[in-house]
């Protein structure tokens, strides 16, 4: 990430669908000597449409819950076409899932709206020198999420090959298309599946194909 030359103003969008938070905010960012708010967003999609046109500003301070485009895709879909756009996320979700799938769609950093001033313009600053802002509540979270995820795929023991049959059974593939696939017997697929089934505990194609998404196993 590119930092900011001396005495450059750091560009700010504040994407945010509560009007009082949104523009207090915005006001905060242009109370700052070294920034300005240079763009305010109450929807996923007008934020998306506005990067589009306009010239890309260098921090986004986001929410996540709007009423259409939430605001994980709208990261995601942002990150996939701007990358050098740094976003953190300012929230009231203080979950694993969704601080884990902001940061998987390319959210830098991860703050709760209980955050006090400082610490918002503290992450702004932090940001665009090359950190990843988080509360510390939220950081705790990052470190046991990944040390589960981690677990988990250990635990299991899948193999290579059973991880790629476990992928065709989430897309919907039978045994039959699946053996094409690989260039195996279906017998070979039977006896792979009853391997898998036996390893994650479940019983049936559905069953290993829910626990394969929910646990993040492919």
């Amino acid at each position: 990430m590119n930092v900011k030359e001396p005495g450059k103003r750091i560009s700010v969008w504040v994407v945010e669908d509560n009007d009082l938070f949104r523009k207090n905010i915005a006001a905060l960012i242009d109370e700052q000597n070294d920034m300005f708010c240079s763009g305010i967003y109450d929807s996923c999609e007008s934020a998306v449409k506005a990067i589009r046109k306009m010239e890309t500003p260098d921090v986004i301070l986001h929410d996540i819950g709007f009423a259409g485009m939430n605001g994980i895709t709208c990261v995601e879909t942002i990150k996939n076409e701007f990358p050098s756009v740094q976003i953190i996320m300012v929230t009231v979700y203080n979950d694993g899932e969704h601080i884990f799938d902001a940061l998987c769609a390319g959210a830098t950093g991860y703050l709760l709206k209980s955050s006090t001033e400082a610490m918002i313009i503290d992450a702004v600053h932090d940001v665009v020198a090359g950190g990843s802002p988080m509360n510390s509540s939220i950081a705790r979270k990052v470190v046991e999420v990944f040390a589960k995820s981690k677990r988990v795929s250990t635990e299991y023991g899948l193999t290579e090959r059973e991880r790629d049959i476990l992928e065709f059974i989430i897309q919907g593939f039978s045994n039959g298309m699946i053996a094409k696939k690989v260039h195996l017997s279906v017998h070979t697929i039977d006896a792979h599946l009853r391997k898998i089934y036996e390893k994650l505990h479940v019983h049936t194609r559905t069953e290993a194909a829910a626990k394969a998404v929910k646990e993040r196993l492919i």
